[in-house]
């Protein structure tokens, strides 16, 4: 069974092919002229997909028609001649024009990964006994697509990141933004670097405290629930494969905990069974029901 239906997989693999040309079915570098005939890069492209579809390694997807080594090398190449980029740029273009991207509101946030291996972006990890690993900073639109990403040191602060993943963001974008975006950002982005970042881009803050200052006790509780799942929506559409389920069970007690303090002062005389019989809490798929 393939790791994607064709559907998928064709429309991916024809602009791939149209941006690195076909290569010798030899080595035209081998000094006797011939060698092992070349693995086609459709094969290589089919066990990449595999990889990332499976959320496993090389080792796992590797078969009699292309080994794990052969993956790494292709990659390599791929990689040197910047065909992740550009294939993610026209995906990005294509999925707009089809689906449409919600760049008004916009999430960025880090995750540490293993390095075993080093490299200039490796370093300590704290979370890790100080092996190596490397922070990974995505910035993602309001349903979770990734728009860009930059990498650093695994000791490394989110906040200084912010201006690479948002440029990363632009890149890929081809700088199209729309005239008023939305940044949602934790806690650990709250310093006055990234307020002078956000308003020298042009971007706004948005907090579930801030927001749930902002929304008068006057209007409906709809109002603060569309309110939070913009700010929420992002952030878990894309941290939910890779999140620890007591991440979301703190994150919907501390939304619960926001909004029964609006509901308080809204119901001045309500009872805690009334404001409790309200079910606010986060759903399976970020949002807040």
């Amino acid at each position: 069974m393939p790791a994607l239906p064709s559907s998928l997989f064709e429309p991916v693999w024809v602009q791939f092919a149209a941006l690195w040309p076909e290569q010798p079915g030899f080595d035209p570098a081998h000094p006797l002229g011939c060698h092992r005939r070349r693995i086609p890069d459709r094969v290589v492209f089919e066990h990449v997909i595999a990889a990332l579809v499976h959320g496993c390694g090389y080792e796992r997807v590797a078969s009699d028609a292309c080994s794990d080594r052969t993956i790494r090398r292709r990659l390599r190449s791929w990689a040197e001649a910047g065909l992740g980029e550009r294939l993610h740029e026209l995906a990005l273009d294509a999925y707009d024009r089809m689906i449409g991207l919600d760049l008004a509101d916009v999430s960025a946030d880090g995750a540490i990964t293993k390095a075993p291996r080093g490299g200039e972006r490796a370093g300590r990890s704290p979370v890790d006994r100080g092996k190596g690993g490397m922070k990974r900073s995505t910035g993602v639109d309001g349903y979770g697509i990734p728009l860009g990403i930059t990498g650093a040191p695994a000791n490394r602060h989110d906040s200084p990141l912010l201006r690479d993943t948002f440029a990363a963001c632009s890149i890929q974008l081809r700088h199209h933004w729309p005239e008023r975006v939305t940044a949602h950002l934790d806690r650990g982005y709250d310093s006055n670097r990234t307020r002078d970042l956000l308003e020298e881009i042009g971007f706004d803050a948005a907090k579930v405290k801030k927001l749930c200052r902002q929304v008068e006790v006057s209007q409906p509780l709809d109002e603060l629930i569309r309110r939070l799942n913009q700010a929420v929506r992002g952030w878990c559409a894309y941290f939910r494969p890779g999140v620890s389920s007591a991440t979301f069970a703190y994150l919907s007690h501390y939304l619960w905990q926001r909004v029964w303090r609006w509901l308080r002062s809204k119901h001045r005389r309500a009872t805690w069974g009334c404001v409790q019989g309200s079910g606010v809490r986060l759903a399976r798929d970020g949002r807040v029901a």
